[in-house]
């Protein structure tokens, strides 16, 4: 007696997952967390729930926003590197109409420096010690190991991308990461603009103010100097405002009655340079420290 025909379901091939998100279970697997993001490289907005931040909280580092929405809300904060949340359903649409990657630096314990244009890449290759690099559309992202707060426009053409922000994929680059350096830090640092450009050359401008001299031997303002000195060489962050600092207190105590001379103004800013400064960033803290004191 013949047998009945029997039919078992053959398995055909696995639907084809969109390219960035298949980048971005790779990332996520490397311990990066990701996040979808749409045309204009920004991410998706909130739902409904979670519009204007409705939902209360702040977001944090562990879940896609502080009221634990499934969707891709809260921008950076979705970032996560759960293969689950990353391939559900809630962040499926998201995906299909991704034109790329993001990734929150500072949750992978990483710094960006974004460097917008020729300029500002000819400014680092002088100021940075060398690091990973990604070409960007315009410029290169600089990588390096650390973490530290977010600020946009430090400088012309430079953003810093850590905590609380997200960069966009770009692959891995080239070179090998290194630590976050002092310098990159002491660019967060603010400190006041200047009324008006500083000048290039290390001047004094200082003479005759009038006050009253507190100078009874050559000895009290040398040994200003020399401990300014020492604060500037022993700093191993926040350089930038470390510097201000110093040069505010030698003005302070040392500024209004003209005794300081090039020979003092050349030992702070030789001391500055030593650390990382340029000339124009000391003249310009110079002056910030002057316009603050009233000089």
């Amino acid at each position: 007696m013949t047998q009945p025909a029997t039919f078992r379901r053959v398995p055909g091939p696995r639907p084809r997952l969109p390219e960035p998100l298949r980048t971005a279970l790779s990332l996520a697997a490397s311990g990066v967390p990701v996040l979808p993001l749409r045309r204009g490289k920004v991410p998706f907005g909130n739902c409904r729930s979670c519009a204007g931040n409705a939902c209360g909280g702040r977001p944090n580092m562990k879940h896609p926003g502080p009221c634990r929405c499934s969707g891709v809300c809260h921008a950076w904060a979705a970032a996560t590197t759960e293969p689950a949340v990353i391939a559900s359903p809630a962040w499926a649409a998201a995906w299909r109409q991704a034109v790329c990657v993001g990734y929150h630096p500072g949750g992978a314990g990483l710094t960006v420096v974004d460097l917008d244009d020729a300029d500002a890449i000819a400014w680092a290759r002088t100021a940075l010690p060398a690091t990973r690099t990604v070409a960007t559309t315009r410029g290169e992202h600089w990588i390096y190991q650390g973490v530290m707060q977010s600020v946009n426009a430090v400088r012309p053409g430079v953003d810093i991308k850590s905590l609380m922000s997200y960069a966009r994929w770009l692959g891995p680059g080239a070179g090998v990461t290194t630590a976050l350096p002092a310098i990159v830090r002491a660019l967060a640092v603010k400190v006041p603009s200047p009324a008006r450009r500083a000048p290039q050359t290390v001047t004094v401008p200082l003479r005759g103010q009038g006050g009253a001299c507190p100078h009874r031997t050559p000895t009290y303002l040398d040994r200003g100097i020399a401990m300014a000195v020492q604060r500037i060489t022993d700093a191993d962050s926040a350089v930038h405002a470390t510097v201000y600092r110093a040069f505010l207190a030698v003005l302070s105590t040392h500024g209004r009655c003209g005794c300081l001379t090039d020979t003092h103004v050349t030992r702070l800013f030789t001391a500055a340079q030593a650390k990382g400064e340029s000339v124009r960033h000391c003249t310009d803290a110079w002056t910030n420290a002057r316009t603050t004191l009233g000089l």
